[in-house]
């Protein structure tokens, strides 16, 4: 078969909710990725960061299949012998008292909204059903109906109505405004570290901890969103290592299983999840030992191959060569560690044109929020690598 023809096939039968730059994947390693023609692309994309230890990397695989091979599922009626291993392990890296294993980021939002709802409700006196959440205007957390209904990207909402009340917007970066929105029936505040999906927006120096003084005083349980910041993509194991902001609930995902299976976690205090008792909260897929196994090698990957020292280096080298452009299209360049977006002048006509050109010249990478590039490397990425990628870029850039 032909590109064409497994694009017809997918247009034919699949919705069309997705707009994929038309390549054909079918096969990866480390930074690089072939298309089924044969050709040799560098992935600055690693599938939205959830492959942050490179394509198909042969220590996460090799546990894939020795446990496919064992045991894959007991859904939570029964345990298993990895769950424990997985919460040991992964305390050693984080060290969070608590933690609930789901599959997806989403799941991972929505059981957080969970349970500091219950929290406000049963430890801090909130009238039943009037529990608030504060999050930040261009945030994204997610597809499901809850989430899109605090969203304030229009084409994620229009037309999926009604939507869950108790959400209150604010502006992102603006701890005054955080302030000002607070009441007595507010239970949590969710941010991004660094808001991905509009952009790489960062946020002021700051920001961070003064936004955790915040909610420490009003008593307002703080969840950061670290499932695309998170596992050591911004140069730190999660982005609140910067300002020494731990929060009280902390969620990552994506990469946590290396791009092999679906994992994520909610992070947490025994206060907030302790408050859950059995039968409130769960998933028949949620820590299960084929994803435990999958993710215990992840993080031990990430770590000790030296994979966030990596992105904090590589991500400061490759900033240095974008600021080097000289571009008419550039209006601004964003970014932390090995999380990095060009965002194009109005001029440019948008940035879906220079993806498709940098894809045609061996280069992967998507638009974000029209005008942005974003260049998200799998952190395993070399100088060298960066330097080829440099060479495809500049030219793009400097004339579309």
């Amino acid at each position: 078969m032909q590109s064409i023809d497994y694009i017809n096939l997918e247009n034919e039968f699949g919705a069309h909710n997705y707009a994929p730059l038309d390549i054909i994947l079918n096969r990866g390693e480390g930074v690089w990725v072939w298309d089924v023609n044969g050709n040799k692309l560098l992935d600055c994309l690693s599938a939205y960061s959830a492959v942050n230890q490179g394509h198909c990397h042969p220590k996460i695989a090799q546990a894939l299949t020795h446990q496919a091979n064992k045991l894959t599922l007991t859904s939570r009626a029964f345990r298993n012998d990895q769950l424990g291993l997985f919460y040991r392990d992964l305390r050693k890296i984080i060290p969070y008292h608590k933690i609930i294993l789901m599959n997806s980021g989403a799941e991972a939002v929505e059981t957080a909204i969970k349970v500091v709802r219950k929290v406000g409700y049963e430890k801090r006196g909130i009238p039943s059903d009037q529990a608030e959440i504060i999050v930040c205007e261009n945030n994204f957390h997610g597809r499901t109906i809850t989430i899109v209904g605090f969203s304030t990207n229009h084409s994620v909402r229009k037309g999926f109505g009604p939507f869950t009340s108790g959400f209150k917007l604010i502006p992102f970066g603006d701890s005054a405004a955080l302030e000002e929105a607070i009441t007595p029936r507010t239970v949590g505040f969710m941010v991004e570290p660094i808001q991905g999906e509009a952009g790489v927006i960062i946020p002021p120096e700051g920001y961070l901890r003064e936004v955790k003084e915040i909610c420490n005083k009003r008593n307002v349980s703080l969840i950061f969103d670290e499932i695309q910041t998170g596992l050591g993509r911004t140069g730190k194991i999660l982005a609140d290592r910067y300002e020494n902001a731990e929060p009280d609930v902390t969620l990552i995902g994506k990469a946590l299983s290396g791009g092999f299976y679906p994992v994520s976690a909610v992070l947490s205090n025994s206060e907030i999840l302790g408050i859950l008792k059995p039968g409130e909260h769960g998933s028949t897929f949620g820590g299960n030992p084929l994803a435990c196994a999958v993710a215990r090698t992840a993080l031990t990957v990430l770590v000790e191959e030296g994979m966030i020292e990596n992105a904090a280096e590589m991500g400061k080298y490759f900033l240095a060569r974008l600021n080097e452009l000289k571009s008419p299209y550039i209006k601004e360049i964003r970014g932390k560690g090995l999380m990095i977006g060009v965002e194009l002048s109005h001029e440019a006509g948008g940035a879906r044109a220079f993806c498709e050109k940098l894809m045609k010249m061996g280069l992967l990478c998507k638009e974000t929020h029209e005008n942005t590039i974003r260049f998200s490397p799998p952190l395993v990425i070399t100088r060298d690598e960066i330097d080829w990628a440099m060479d495809r870029i500049e030219k793009v850039l400097r004339a579309k």
